[in-house]
């Protein structure tokens, strides 16, 4: 069996009953009508990774499991997806990163054993932290984020770990947070670059048995998904949980005291950890918690939640702005002041669509951290 039959049948497309309920639900689909998931399930099973290797719409599938969800026949478009792009990089085919590959190459310099980081610079004296222990706040890749995108965004993405740490801290928790961890891998992953994504996990999984990790807390949701389920199913079991830092605050609510937060809110439930790691209820009990908040929920929500438009920094064009803009207005619609998500990259890519001069006023609106918007009302 050849490796594109071999990926076609596990991941059942060759099921696909060709009834084009995933391209009706697609968010590229709904914008650019030369991309359809249907079409690209028919074309790997006739003609097979030479085909669809070479077509550049390959990356722009936001693998944001949407599909999944109509699909009658039980397709994984999104992991065939992810496979079909491992054939096309063995092809010499990778894509139009954004930023012109700027945040690839970051993560490429990460996963050298022998890069010497400085990444720990943020922990200011009022945060407790420590070396070794069992729970482990997993930063991820905010401190990159911190140095390319916090001028031209106007915020700060290390602030959602250092609100990370505070609320740790509020719970008595002093989290290990590793001098030499590594991005998690999850961009790599789902661009087809497997390689690179198998060592920054082995030197992660290293630091964690060094350090003595038993729990995982993370603020990003590609990180736990990557954590919790992608390291186990490439290397076997692990020795430690993952939490989603929502999931954490959601089972702790009883010993926070909250101040007054005036204002009405939205939530844009994250692909990563709404589709994939089923975790819905957690952010919106937070949310729910905090004195004055007048939480208002968008009509696509939940497992139906429009994704932020692009995913592992891989083709950013105007369909995605088109997305990003789409979905803004409808949390502006619904009356919304602040747009709260879970992601930092959900963030990242709002905030660029809101500085959009083409956008207009009429979707500005303030968009936060789940994270930020909850350190902000602690007592």
């Amino acid at each position: 069996m050849d490796t594109t039959t071999a990926y076609l049948k596990k991941n059942r497309v060759f099921n696909c009953l060709e009834c084009g309920k995933c391209t009706a639900v697609c968010p590229i689909s709904r914008f650019n009508g030369t991309y359809s998931p249907r079409r690209f399930a028919s074309r790997g099973i006739f003609y097979g990774s030479g085909d669809i290797g070479k077509d550049n719409l390959l990356w722009s599938c936001l693998t944001c499991k949407q599909c999944s969800l109509v699909c009658p026949a039980n397709v994984n478009y999104s992991e065939f997806m992810r496979d079909a792009r491992v054939e096309a990089r063995a092809m010499g085919f990778s894509g139009n990163p954004s930023h012109s590959g700027a945040l690839h190459y970051i993560m490429e310099m990460t996963a050298s054993p022998d890069l010497k980081q400085q990444r720990t610079g943020w922990i200011t004296e009022d945060l407790k932290t420590c070396k070794e222990g069992e729970i482990l706040f997993f930063v991820g890749c905010l401190p990159y984020y911190q140095d390319f995108f916090s001028k031209d965004l106007d915020f700060s993405p290390i602030d959602i770990a250092k609100d990370s740490i505070k609320i740790l801290n509020h719970l008595g928790i002093v989290p290990v947070v590793l001098e030499d961890e590594r991005c998690c891998g999850h961009d790599f992953y789902w661009s087809g670059d497997l390689e690179n994504f198998m060592k920054l996990a082995e030197l992660n999984l290293k630091e964690f048995e060094k350090a003595g990790v038993k729990t995982i807390v993370t603020a990003c949701p590609e990180g736990a998904l990557t954590l919790k389920k992608l390291y186990p199913e490439q290397f076997g079991a692990v020795s430690y949980s993952v939490l989603h830092l929502s999931e954490l605050i959601a089972e702790n609510l009883d010993k926070f005291k909250l101040n007054e937060i005036k204002s009405r809110i939205t939530f844009q439930d994250p692909c990563r950890l709404g589709r994939y790691l089923d975790i819905y209820e957690a952010p919106r009990k937070v949310m729910s918690a905090i004195p004055g908040a007048q939480f208002r929920e968008m009509q696509r929500s939940g497992k139906k939640a429009v994704c932020c438009g692009t995913s592992a920094w891989t083709n950013c064009d105007s369909y995605s702005k088109q997305i990003q803009s789409w979905r803004l207005k409808e949390a502006k619609g619904v009356g919304a002041d602040i747009l709260v998500t879970a992601c930092p990259k959900c963030q990242i890519h709002f905030r660029c669509a809101n500085k959009n001069e083409e956008n207009g006023k009429n979707i500005d609106i303030e968009i936060q951290d789940l994270v930020s918007l909850f350190a902000s009302a602690l007592a």
